[in-house]
């Protein structure tokens, strides 16, 4: 199979970000920008802050509902120009991330280390680049579900122009690191491939409206002959000017390493999955996101997603979610946030349908009326209501260990920042 590249958002501007409109590459104004987020608070049950989830393929609810801490910040500057007008521009960042309402000995890592060179006379508004960065990775802000992600450390060539859009291409390696056991002398897992993306945006499909389609072809490397390539095709109708904000309607298919990576940062298609994954595992999402604004005090997100996977081995699971968060701002730094989430999960592994509803209140101290305006101080109380099948999955979910043991229902109160710049 071939070999598919291509790139995405800025890592903090959730602004871009969430409003669904999407751009291949980062392009970081130049300066110094960040994202954070932390907090904590309890349980009724006692013990540590309870998150809401049934984990595995599914996403939680984030209001109210993130028992983590994440913070990355980073600087972009011109480096050089030339004579000719040509700019090249270094983006550096620097992450740190723990699963807990405290940092303490956080690894901090490098999350981004590229040059682009910009204004070339010969690339038509083409911007070359090469390096470690985030790429095309357009998220549901409420899910804080990145559905495509494609960063990686390659190179290649974004929004050249080409009719109507915009093409970008790119080639990422991904993942030098196999999983090698000395015993047998194989190699029990990998995700190492070549990765070639592609991805068009902007192609005008109806007043306000466009489209975007962004392919990843995986060519599985390897010593073992057990290796399989993947694909996965997406495309986004994104319609801007909907009461104020932006509608982005997915529908996306992933073959093999082309289903992406699960895990508690993303449900993200796009990069190059396990690469011992045949063509019998497949993934279906289909999704809908909107953000209004229909008045300067009044906002709103609403989701709904559909995502089936299939594989030979496991079977069919069936992931539905549908949730929304109405805001109101009474004062230019107040707002009553609400948020209300139902997602289901139905596995041929596990008997039952799993079924959790999460509702948060959250009053919040804000910089500005706007959906988006960050930073953000809220307090917050979530309650969780789960039914029997979800038991297992609820306390499994929680990094606080089975706090609500056989219950079915439970409340979580406490303090949290957001924010970037």
């Amino acid at each position: 199979m071939k070999h598919l590249i291509r790139q995405t958002l800025p890592a903090a501007l959730a602004m871009a970000l969430a409003c669904g409109a999407a751009q291949a590459g980062d392009h970081e104004t130049e300066g110094f920008h960040g994202y954070m987020r932390a907090g904590g608070g309890s349980a009724s049950s006692g013990g540590r802050q309870s998150c809401f989830g049934l984990g595995g393929i599914t996403m939680s609810f984030r209001l109210g509902n993130e028992c983590d801490s994440f913070a990355e910040f980073g600087y972009t500057k011109e480096v050089a120009k030339s004579a000719n007008g040509a700019s090249f521009v270094a983006t550096i960042w620097a992450d740190a991330y723990k699963n807990s309402s405290d940092f303490g000995d956080a690894k901090l890592g490098i999350a981004k280390a590229y040059v682009e060179a910009k204004n070339l006379p010969f690339m038509n508004g083409g911007i070359i680049w090469a390096g470690k960065r985030h790429y095309y990775r357009p998220d549901i802000h409420m899910l804080d579900m990145q559905y495509i992600n494609m960063n990686g450390t390659g190179g290649g060539v974004d929004a050249l122009p080409l009719g109507p859009g915009k093409l970008s291409v790119a080639f990422f390696k991904d993942d030098d690191f196999n999983k090698f056991d000395p015993v047998t002398g194989k190699y029990d897992d990998s995700s190492s491939a070549l990765r070639q993306n592609f991805v068009y945006e902007g192609l005008p499909v109806n007043s306000n409206g466009t489209l975007d389609i962004a392919t990843s072809l995986i060519k599985a490397e390897g010593k073992d002959n057990v290796r399989h390539n993947g694909w996965q095709v997406s495309l986004f109708h994104r319609q801007a000017k909907v009461l104020g904000g932006g509608n982005t309607f997915g529908v996306q298919y992933g073959v093999g390493p082309g289903t992406g990576i699960d895990g508690p940062c993303c449900a993200r298609m796009g990069p190059s999955g396990s690469t011992l994954l045949d063509s019998d595992v497949t993934r279906l999402r289909v999704f809908d996101d909107i953000v209004i604004q229909p008045t300067r005090e009044f906002s709103m997100e609403f989701v709904a997603l559909y995502q089936r996977d299939k594989s030979d081995k496991n079977g069919k699971s069936t992931w539905t979610t549908v949730g929304t968060r109405p805001v109101y701002a009474f004062h230019q730094n107040f707002k009553l946030q609400a948020e209300l989430g139902v997602t289901q999960l139905k596995t041929d592994m596990s008997p039952g349908t799993q079924r959790l509803t999460k509702l948060t209140i959250a009053p919040t101290i804000t910089v500005g009326e706007d959906y988006w305006s960050r930073p953000e101080l809220r307090a917050f109380v979530s309650y969780g209501k789960w039914n029997d099948a979800a038991k297992k999955s609820v306390n499994a979910f929680n990094n606080g260990g089975p706090v609500y043991g056989d219950k079915t229902s439970g409340t979580s109160v406490g303090l949290q920042l957001e924010a970037w710049w």
